[in-house]
């Protein structure tokens, strides 16, 4: 039985007490907390696998804890919940570092199996974090430890999803990978949607990696997905 523990933070009542049986029933562990500063309190001090976080809530917003958390330097998956189908919330959600969304109402199995998907890509992450302390191609080097990237001496400042995106790029250097096989890996779900977005981050990613370097590290595969390598052989 999987004893992993999921951080509820949800004002809504019915919801919350939902999700905390169902999860329960799964053979999770469960906390639960309705307002958002308290949220982000215990989430600092208490030990959780993943959090389920509502965009709206009061005391605080999800979107803040997010922020607040992430900047804390706490990387563990969360899935954020809306009752807003609104692009604006959700691309703020994946650009503050969220692994995933649901909007309400949602299927409480499609919920179950994004966490167990979220899980698995979170051990599979850790343990590959444990193997060693930095991942480097040529003169980019990334530290897994403090999440720091340069190039040569030049600091990168990347967002959490910008530095997954990149690190995975980074560790199957030389191979081509498809938008849906980026989108799985580094997102941590199934994909189940617009594969656009993994072309918004490798243009960031570009604007900071390969702008004003040499040589360039990033390449588009037309028709197929991208590529990180020395030169382009096209």
């Amino acid at each position: 039985m999987d004893m992993s523990t999921i951080f509820i933070i949800e004002d809504e009542g019915k919801i919350a007490r939902v999700l905390d049986l169902e999860l329960q029933y799964e053979g999770y562990e469960t906390m639960v907390e309705k307002d958002g500063k308290k949220g982000l309190d215990m989430a600092l001090q208490e030990e959780w696998d993943l959090m389920l976080l509502d965009v709206m809530l009061p005391g605080m917003s999800g979107l803040e804890v997010l922020r607040k958390l992430r900047g804390a330097g706490i990387h563990k998956p969360i899935i954020l919940l809306t009752a807003r189908d609104s692009i604006p919330d959700k691309v703020s959600g994946l650009d503050f570092g969220a692994n995933d969304y649901m909007t309400k109402p949602f299927a409480i199995e499609e919920l179950l199996a994004r966490i167990r998907s979220l899980l698995r890509y979170s051990s599979h992450i850790e343990q590959k974090e444990k193997e060693a302390d930095t991942v480097s191609y040529r003169d980019l080097c990334i530290d897994l430890k403090t999440r720091n990237v340069k190039r040569g001496d030049t600091a990168i400042d990347l967002t959490p999803r910008e530095f997954d995106l990149l690190l995975y790029l980074t560790k199957n250097a030389g191979e081509v990978l498809t938008r849906e096989k980026l989108l799985a890996e580094v997102w941590g779900y199934e994909f189940m949607g617009d594969t656009n977005i993994v072309d918004v981050y490798i243009r960031y990613l570009r604007q900071k990696i390969d702008k004003g370097f040499s040589p360039k590290l990033i390449y588009t595969k037309r028709g197929i997905g991208y590529v990180l390598k020395e030169k382009d052989e096209n």
